[in-house]
């Protein structure tokens, strides 16, 4: 029960943390009065990367770069926004790009077990029931196994998302894009991003161990 209530907890937490630093910096105009689109524009040209397209997108934090398309996908806050908020988030995804270019291994490692992930984190729990409902022990365990292969994603996306706000900051800094006190706002929103994705991979560890000492063991109860 407490593995669950701190999943819990360590799913929300983040999310607000995220949503209200995200709120608070979208607030705050940049003095460049360049939009998102701008910035992420400046950065990759900078870099070489002249051939990377920039596409808006919907939803709200819907912000990635597509390494099989080469694209760099920006929401319409973020790719119209001209706020701190809008420079960190376009100057983050353009740092996923700069790692692709530079063929980042924790990048390129990432994309070839996102399959085996997406397979683990949609089929592992149909897995389970049915291996509980019908006694199969064998089957429980492929479905503790599917959710490691889950976990091991979101273990090996961190240094990914981490790498890319690194880069992000830097080329912030570099080509002066923010002002000092704009820098350290785009910085906390970095910072509150990466709080999200530690959480959610502590979360997958906690529910992980949680299935493993419930149903892993060989009793039938």
């Amino acid at each position: 029960m407490l593995v669950l209530i701190a999943g819990i907890l360590l799913s929300i937490i983040p999310q607000r943390m995220i949503t209200s630093t995200y709120a608070k910096y979208s607030a705050v105009d940049v003095r460049t009065g360049l939009s998102g689109q701008q910035v992420a524009r400046e950065i990759l040209d900078r870099n070489g990367l002249q051939d990377i397209p920039i596409f808006s997108t919907h939803g709200v934090l819907s912000d990635h770069y597509d390494p099989r398309k080469k694209a760099v996908f920006l929401s319409q806050d973020i790719f119209y926004g001209k706020s701190v908020s809008a420079t960190a988030v376009a100057a983050h995804e353009v740092g996923h790009a700069i790692q692709d270019a530079h063929n980042y291994a924790f990048l390129k490692f990432r994309s070839l077990i996102f399959p085996l992930a997406q397979l683990g984190s949609q089929g592992g729990m149909i897995l389970l029931i049915v291996g509980i409902l019908f006694n199969l022990f064998w089957l429980t365990w492929a479905a503790i196994i599917m959710f490691a292969l889950a976990l091991l994603f979101q273990v090996v996306t961190l240094p990914v998302e981490f790498n890319a706000s690194s880069r992000a900051l830097g080329q912030i800094k570099e080509l002066n894009l923010l002002s000092t006190d704009e820098y350290g706002g785009a910085k906390r929103v970095l910072q509150a991003a990466a709080f999200t994705y530690v959480a959610a991979a502590i979360a997958s560890l906690l529910q992980l161990l949680y299935y493993i000492f419930r149903f892993g063991g060989n009793n039938r109860d």
